[in-house]
């Protein structure tokens, strides 16, 4: 029989900042920047309507697999400059950030305002049973059979439908809003009918106007068609690459208050960076770290954690697939 200790129950505290970092390093970390901002929004939609354009133009099965890759990929990238823009990194005033984000997040369905909320509880609460986000880390690890499962249910678009369908409840103001998986409905007797309808269009309006541009931006370029594939994209191969990322930042981490042990940073090649790290945000313990630190700079700040030995070598995305589908279920 083992005996626990007071020392192994009590979780490690949080680290300093100032026990890694000095104040001239902070703040040279967090010094943001309309130009790299700039960049980062105009290189998700350049490549956006790049791959519209080599689709149009060559209409095949292959481009068409190439462009839901690509599709998925910079939909997340859009999320993740949503997410930047919530911690006012992106850019160096608040309403710039507010504008932009706003925007990447019409499209993909999600409103800055009740992100920014969400996504700070989960900050203030990382490794906790209080995190909003716990829902999406708490059922690693898996065996492979059922990792193998939730792909495919990403791929065939089953996850998207029921995204979807659970955003609808959110707007409409029946479940509470979340981007995790809990599910808490909200009480009902006090809403009279036109509440519903009045509630839909309070929280849709932005995503219904963003995909009305889309569509209109593509008819008038004389292929209305190509919305499909953005459709298709944001249903299948967008919902994969969430996934991932999501599993490589907290699955399978331990049960701590300390980041540095709670978050995991992923190795991330070229092909990780185009589909499921886009914008740097497979530093994840950097971003908990210091969640001012904007995107650009992050993989210095990893490279100096490294230096100090604060952090180990980060695993890959496939050594993070092994890890998460390792076929033990921890305890809940």
């Amino acid at each position: 029989m083992t005996t626990t200790t007071a020392a192994q129950t009590t979780p490690p505290p949080r680290q300093k900042l100032s026990d890694i970092f000095s104040k001239d390093e902070i703040a040279a970390l967090t010094k943001r920047s309309d130009v790299m901002g700039c960049y980062a929004v105009l290189f998700t939609w350049a490549v956006i309507a790049l791959t519209f354009a080599a689709l149009a133009r060559w209409p095949h099965p292959w481009t068409w697999l190439v462009a839901l890759l690509i599709l998925g990929g910079r939909q997340l990238s859009l999320a993740i400059l949503m997410h930047d823009a919530s911690h006012g990194t992106l850019f160096k005033t608040r309403r710039l950030n507010d504008i932009v984000g706003d925007i990447c997040g019409a499209a993909i369905g999600v409103e800055l305002r009740r992100y920014r909320v969400h996504h700070q509880a989960h900050h203030a609460r990382t490794g906790t049973y209080a995190d909003t986000d716990r829902s999406l880390s708490a059922p690693f690890p898996t065996t492979r059979a059922g990792l193998a499962r939730k792909f495919l249910r990403d791929l065939s678009g089953v996850s998207g439908v029921k995204r979807e369908f659970g955003l609808l409840l959110m707007h409409l103001g029946l479940i509470r809003w979340t981007v995790a998986s809990d599910v808490e409905r909200l009480p009902q007797s006090e809403r009279r009918w036109f509440d519903y309808p009045r509630a839909l269009a309070r929280n849709m309006w932005k995503t219904a106007l963003f995909h009305a541009t889309l569509v209109g931006v593509l008819a008038a370029s004389g292929h209305a068609w190509l919305y499909l594939a953005w459709i298709a994209a944001y249903l299948s191969t967008y919902s994969l690459f969430m996934r991932i990322r999501s599993m490589a930042e907290h699955a399978c981490t331990e049960e701590s208050t300390d980041m540095l042990r709670n978050t995991r940073s992923t190795r991330a090649g070229l092909l990780a960076r185009a589909t499921v790290a886009p914008l740097r945000v497979n530093h994840h313990i950097e971003h908990h770290l210091m969640p001012a630190v904007p995107y650009f700079r992050l993989a210095g700040m990893h490279r100096t954690l490294c230096q100090r030995v604060w952090v180990a070598p980060s695993p890959g995305y496939l050594d993070v697939l092994r890890i998460v589908s390792a076929g033990q279920k921890r305890p809940v």
